[in-house]
Order: C-alpha cells, then structure tokens, then sequence
C-alpha cells in the first residue's frame, strides 16, 4: 500500500529536524569528518581522471594523497609564516598611516575634517586602538582558531577520514543511490545533481580563479616592491569570491599603503593601480566566464546570508557547510517555485481529472451470452452426474468388499 505524500513529508522533515539537531550538539566533534567529507568530495574527479589515465583507485588515491601533504607542507612552511608576518606588521602600520591620512585631508582640505570635528577623533581613536590592541586581537583569534580546531583533528583526523572517504567514494555514492525511497528516486536524483553542478562550480571553479588571482596580485605587488604586497593580494584574491568585493578591499588598502610608502613617486602607484585594473579586467572577461562560467547558481548575496545564519546557529561548524548548505538550498528552491507554475495555486485552475483507462467492450450478435450461459450450465451438469456416477461405483465397491 502506498505511503501518502503528507505522511512521507512529516517523516522527512523529522529527519531534517534530528539531523540539524544532531549538527548543533555534536558541533566540533563532527567538524573534521565534514571536513574530510569535503576534501574528499574535491578531489574524487581527480581520482577519476588517474584511474580514466590506467591507475587503480589504491594508487590514484596513493599519489593524490602524497601531492596533497606536499603542497599542504609547502603552504604551511612557506606561505603562511609570510602571511603572519605581514598582517602582524601591517596592523602595527595602520595607525600610521591612518594619522598621515587624516593630517593630509585636514591639511588640504579642512571642511571636510574640521579640527575636532566627530570625523577626525573617530579616525585619531581608531588609529591609537589598533596601535594598541592588535597583538591582544591577533592571540585572541589564534586561541578562537585553536579551540574550534585542534592541530590532531587538521594534521591526523581529516587526512584519514579523506583517505578512506576518497578511497570508497563511488561505492559510497551507488549504496546511498540505492538507499533513495524508490518513488522519488528519479527526482532525488536529479536535485543531487544540480545541487553538485552548482557546488562542484562554485567551489572548483571559484577556487581556481582564487589561486590565479592570489598568484598575480600578490607576485606582481612583489615585484613592485609595496610593503606587505604579499599578504594584500592573497586576502584580495580570497576575497574575489563576492564580485568587485575583492578588488575595492584589496585594492583600496594596497593604493592606501602605495600612498604612504611611495609618496612623491607617482609612477609606483600608478604601477600599484595597474596590477589591480589587469586582475579586474582578466577576471571579468577570462577567468570567471571560461572557468567558473554561467552555471554555478550561488549568488553573492544568497552566500554571504548563508554563512551569516549558518555560522550564527552553529559557529565555525555552520562556516564550513554554509557553502554546500547555500547550494542545496538554491537548487530546491528553485525547483519548489518549478513546481508552483505548474501548480493550481499559480494557474488558478485546478488538476486535471485523473487519467480513465478505456474500457474495452466487444460486440457480439444477439443471443451469444445465453447461448454461452446454457453452454456452461450443461457442462455443470456433465460433470455433476459424472461425479454422482463415480461415488455409486465407489458404494457397490465397498458393498462387494
């Protein structure tokens, strides 16, 4: 018997509910098995393509594993050590460089910071509060980092958890295909593959536009020489994932900074404000519609109130599914409103009648049924009087016995 579709909506939205609940009391503990998750969801097209190459999934799972401790070694020992330090020193600058800003409008041009006005002390405290208290915000956010995160779950539980996870992926994925309620099985499909189109977009492709951009802005701002070049164009390039976000953060602190330490040499942040209009131009003619292209379906804003009310209702947890979470979200919603034009709520007229199968009705001369009634009483009888005819040989049997 078929299990009514309100019956099967309640059901599943307990599940939704339980599992949501179990996301925000577990918290951090399923935090590196998410994590595992992912990186194994990121790499499995890798694999794909080294067992399409004429490896095993054991050693194509072998070598990626191996390539990912080395670069994961390499960014730790290389490129974070430089990140640290230049943040750590551009935050001991700001104050400086906010006060030669604040001394050079109010120099120029008075009306707009008047000489105790609101504008300028807001500016003057602000630059003596990140003087003093950067250290204080840098060891609080290692602590926040260091409780969300232990360094055993980074370096041991989430290389495991990926290993197996990427080692077992497509029979992980065909168990849980034929886990899906049979009736559903071809929608469920069909919204799990949007949902990886969109995903597989975002973060593949968005990623790869990431490390483009962090690579030039940060190599060429390098090359120019601007102090801490290094660390703006990599927070430019991770910020790039928002539209012009990116280039108007990035770019107005590397012009700030440019200002401040080439001051009377126009032609260095003239070079300063070229690195940034190349990367803009690159990005929005090349990498994002070549790459990323036009169907990824996360909108910036749609992102940004996922991580919000993801990362409120359950921390960093929340932070990391936000993205995932923000992509099955979209792609139901956009099939719930598919659903709904086709709706009567949106057409204002209601179902069509259910689908009668034709009846098939023969037509035979008059008199055929009786003929066929009398046919069938006649053999009732044959066969009643040879029953009566066996039990009388049966009696004379047993009398003679």
């Amino acid at each position: 018997m078929r299990v009514p579709g309100q019956k099967q909506v309640v059901w599943w939205g307990i599940s939704l509910v339980g599992l949501l609940v179990v996301m925000w009391l577990l918290g951090q503990a399923v935090l590196p098995f998410i994590l595992g998750a992912g990186v194994a969801y990121l790499l499995d097209p890798v694999a794909d393509r080294l067992e399409r190459a004429g490896l095993s999934r054991t050693m194509a799972v072998v070598v990626i594993s191996i390539g990912a401790v080395l670069i994961f070694a390499a960014v730790i020992l290389l490129i974070v050590p430089v990140m640290v330090r230049q943040a750590a020193a551009l935050i001991e600058t700001a104050p400086q460089m906010i006060e030669q800003a604040r001394g050079f409008v109010s120099a120029r041009f008075p009306e707009i910071l008047p000489e105790g006005g609101t504008i300028g002390t807001a500016l003057s405290d602000l630059g003596k509060a990140m003087g003093d208290q950067w250290s204080n915000v840098a060891q609080t956010l290692m602590r926040s980092l260091g409780g969300m995160i232990s360094i055993v779950a980074l370096l041991v539980i989430v290389p495991v958890v990926a290993f197996y996870l990427l080692l077992d992926w497509d029979h992980l994925v065909a168990e849980i295909d034929r886990l899906l309620p049979r009736e559903h099985a071809p929608t469920l499909r069909r919204l799990a593959g949007d949902i990886d189109a969109a995903l597989s977009g975002f973060v593949r492709g968005q990623g790869l536009v990431i490390l483009i951009l962090g690579t030039w802005y940060s190599i060429a701002l390098m090359l120019v020489g601007l102090p801490f070049g290094f660390f703006i164009g990599i927070m430019a390039a991770i910020l790039s994932f928002i539209p012009y976000v990116g280039v108007l953060i990035g770019g107005l602190t590397a012009i700030g900074v440019a200002l401040f330490s080439f001051w009377g040499d126009p032609l260095w942040i003239g070079a300063v404000i070229a690195i940034f209009a190349i990367g803009q131009v690159v990005e929005g003619n090349y990498l994002q519609p070549k790459i990323v292209g036009g169907h990824v379906g996360l909108h910036p804003v749609w992102l940004l109130l996922a991580l919000s009310v993801f990362g409120a209702l359950f921390g960093f947890v929340g932070l990391v599914m936000a993205v995932p979470l923000a992509a099955a979200l979209g792609v139901l919603a956009r099939f719930g409103i598919e659903r709904y034009r086709v709706s009567a709520l949106y057409t204002g007229q209601g179902d069509p009648a259910a689908h009668v199968p034709p009846m098939l009705v023969e037509i035979a001369p008059r008199g055929t049924v009786e003929a066929e009634l009398r046919k069938l009483a006649h053999a009732a009888d044959r066969r009643k009087a040879a029953a009566d005819v066996e039990a009388m040989q049966d009696d004379l049997q047993r009398h003679k016995d």
